[in-house]
């Protein structure tokens, strides 16, 4: 399954428990659109989360986060790895 990278900005101070509900949010509803999420990333200086996740598609990602209350402002491919 593809993988993605997306981005959020704006979540200036976020701490190590609001990332992990966030994640966890996901984790709850990322069945029904076939997406895992993987790994999350924050920054609390600034603002800016990175989610790794398999799915489908950028939509379905993207239908996750809305759901789970934090849209993504980007999402990436990231057909190559090392």
């Amino acid at each position: 399954m593809p993988q993605f990278m997306d981005v959020h900005h704006g979540m200036n101070g976020i701490t190590a428990d609001q990332l992990r509900q966030a994640h966890r949010a996901d984790l709850a509803i990322e069945g029904e659109e076939n997406v895992h999420f993987e790994k999350a990333w924050a920054d609390p200086e600034s603002g800016t989360v990175y989610c790794l996740s398999e799915a489908p598609s950028a939509e379905a990602i993207q239908r996750v986060h809305e759901r789970a209350g934090h849209r993504a402002d980007e999402v990436h491919p990231v057909p190559l790895t090392a």
